[in-house]
């Protein structure tokens, strides 16, 4: 079963969700026995996979936010903020609370300025903050 999960994960994963069902209904299953340490990889990393969607959006965010202050005489801004609000409210809707003390802020802060462009519409930038000037719950706020 472990070939088969290299092979083509969406079959491997179909037969570990059919074997899994029938253990837990009380039917043996003395053909196949789960395979346990991918079942296991594949767990860890939908965890892993839902942090980095947050983070992600959090990080797309600050982005947005950044350069609504690094040029706010753009004719952009208010659709910058608007998407700022809008991927905060996503990261709100993807965050549980075992990803509070998992989330470096300051990382994702750094993350979102290395993405801050050179220029926009021949402008160069106004100074930015270096560091994060929002807190995690900030960020989280859900605002209309």
């Amino acid at each position: 079963m472990s070939d088969l999960y290299d092979v083509d994960i969406l079959d491997w994963s179909e037969r570990q969700a059919e074997l899994l069902r029938r253990m837990a209904a009380g039917n043996r299953v003395n053909d196949e026995a789960p395979d346990w340490p991918n079942i296991i990889e594949e767990i860890e990393a939908v965890g892993r996979g839902e942090l980095r969607a947050c983070e992600s959006l959090l990080v797309r965010a600050l982005l947005h936010d950044l350069k609504a202050e690094a040029w706010p005489q753009s004719r952009d801004v208010p659709h910058w903020r608007a998407e700022a609000r809008g991927l905060r409210r996503d990261a709100a809707r993807a965050f549980t609370p075992s990803m509070r003390q998992r989330i470096d802020l300051a990382s994702l802060y750094a993350d979102a300025l290395v993405r801050l462009p050179d220029s926009i519409d021949d402008a160069p930038p106004l100074p930015v903050s270096a560091d994060c000037p929002v807190t995690l719950d900030e960020l989280l706020a859900i605002r209309k």
